[in-house]
């Protein structure tokens, strides 16, 4: 039996014979483990590792990082690279640009799922586990919210450990404006964050909430002047990195206990009920009048409820639309 805190990675070797000391084992020795971020060629988001911490950023500027099923596939795979990569002691989680963090969903591609509501099912399969790596990470993570974070976004940042935001953002979660429920994270954890009656008014009004209202409310661990995001960004990081990596872990893993269980005992009916209800009057008037940037019909879809009418959808064919704007007309 080895004894005392002084015993070295040989003594111990030597009394367990199947551990290995650093000296005798390499890399190349090892099946799992990260991989360079070049080797993913990947074209909607980037993947940088940076001396002991990774950079994930949604990469579609022009859509103001929206998501769609590639961007889903390719953070799946970063995630678990940095997950593996036992060299990743913190991920970054960020947008590209100044104008987004990330908007939600890319109505676009969204829309092909009205008609379909068994492929939305699948696609929101790896909405669903996308945010469990991200949850799941086993290391620290933090977003760095350098533009409007809106809708299924701020899901991503409430899936973060911790949150950095410029000065100028504001978050904003949009499902009953525009015909979703945001029930892949916000419904589950904004009571936990900011309470019962904040919850509620985030999630009823879909109102903008500035960087310094999302501090005072605990959606955001830190506010800073844009030119200072960066450095308090790595400041964090410098900080995460000076602590022991396993009992970081077992740390995440005990708070994550109330998350975890509001989201699992909610995620998988979350997961069907939208499915279904993709092809509902008030999910298509919800897409046609963003897609088509005009208000939305809400009462004429009550009034059609309040008459017994048939609850078709109100207009024609969906349009395609040239940006991704996520302000009200």
């Amino acid at each position: 039996m080895v004894g005392g805190l002084k015993a070295t990675y040989h003594q111990v070797e030597l009394a367990q014979p199947h551990l290995k000391s650093p000296e005798s084992e390499t890399l190349a020795d090892r099946t799992f483990t990260g991989k360079s971020p070049d080797e993913f060629a990947f074209k909607s988001i980037r993947y940088e590792k940076r001396d002991g911490h990774a950079i994930v950023t949604f990469n579609r500027p022009e859509k103001l990082n929206a998501i769609n099923h590639q961007v889903l596939t390719e953070l799946t795979m970063a995630f678990k690279d940095a997950s593996w990569d036992d060299g990743v002691a913190v991920l970054v989680l960020t947008g590209a640009g100044d104008k987004a963090f990330c908007s939600g969903a890319d109505l676009n591609e969204q829309k092909q799922f009205l008609e379909r509501p068994r492929d939305y099912w699948k696609w929101m399969g790896e909405f669903i586990e996308v945010h469990e790596r991200l949850r799941n990470l086993g290391k620290p993570t933090i977003a760095r919210l350098n533009g409007i974070v809106v809708g299924g976004g701020n899901e991503f940042n409430l899936s973060c450990d911790l949150a950095v935001a410029a000065d100028d953002i504001y978050i904003r979660q949009v499902g009953t404006s525009h015909g979703s429920v945001a029930l892949a994270g916000a419904t589950q954890f904004l009571p936990l964050l900011v309470g019962d009656r904040r919850a509620r008014e985030i999630l009823f009004l879909n109102e903008e909430i500035p960087a310094q209202k999302a501090y005072e409310w605990g959606l955001v661990n830190w506010v800073v002047p844009r030119a200072d995001l960066d450095a308090k960004v790595q400041e964090v990081v410098e900080k995460l990195k000076n602590k022991f990596p396993e009992k970081t872990r077992y740390t995440k893993q005990q708070l994550n206990f109330w998350r975890d269980l509001s989201w699992h005992t909610t995620i998988g009916h979350g997961r069907d009920w939208l499915a279904i209800h993709n092809t509902s009057p008030e999910t298509w008037e919800g897409v046609a009048s963003f897609t088509e940037k005009r208000p939305q019909r809400y009462d004429e879809i009550r009034r059609r409820w309040a008459e017994d009418l048939r609850p078709e959808w109100l207009g024609g064919e969906l349009p395609e639309f040239d940006n991704h704007e996520v302000k009200d007309e």
